[in-house]
């Protein structure tokens, strides 16, 4: 599937719109929504279910080397919770998360993304400025959209025990027993 066909799936989900308006608005500058979020709805939907927010956090993801402290990032929760209340908010400045894992400092927001566990949990989206997504996936969409659970080269070369963990605690198989797990 293309990155149409995604945006197609999401901008039809009052939810994930709304989460999303909310976002641009009081969200950080130039953040995305991104993670579980986004994956869980396109996987439910591929089991011709409705999307199932329950268990689902809503993680916003942002870049800004300015300002690294933990107290910005609940500020924006506390702003996104009053906002859109009953969902929870976790929002991370990407510029400060490399030191929780101990990388390098990364890039940006899309070079943040290819160090987390799942390729086909490393997908962001935002509203651009005209009436559709732009959308960071360093990994392609091929395994979210074919349903796909395959670990980063990042978390293979770290510690592939970190992927095989998640999928147990997630319970992701149980949820969606035909996922394809890809150990590398």
């Amino acid at each position: 599937m293309s990155a149409a066909e995604l945006e197609s799936l999401l901008l039809v989900d009052k939810v994930v719109v709304r989460a999303l308006n909310i976002v641009k608005l009081h969200g950080p500058a130039g953040a995305y929504v991104a993670a579980g979020f986004i994956r869980n709805l396109v996987w439910d939907l591929r089991y011709g279910r409705a999307p199932d927010y329950s268990d689902a956090d809503i993680d916003v993801v942002y870049f800004d080397t300015t300002d690294p402290c933990r107290e910005s990032e609940s500020r924006f929760e506390n702003a996104l919770t009053h906002m859109m209340p009953g969902y929870d908010w976790q929002v991370r400045n990407q510029a400060r998360m490399h030191v929780a894992v101990g990388d390098e400092p990364y890039a940006d927001v899309a070079d943040a993304l290819s160090h987390w566990p799942e390729t086909a949990t490393a997908v962001a989206v935002r509203l651009n400025g005209k009436d559709g997504l732009e959308i960071l996936a360093p990994f392609g969409l091929h395994d979210l959209m074919r349903h796909v659970l395959r670990p980063t080269p990042a978390i293979t070369a770290r510690d592939l025990h970190i992927f095989t963990a998640r999928v147990q605690q997630k319970g992701w198989l149980t949820r969606w027993p035909h996922l394809a797990v890809a150990n590398a």
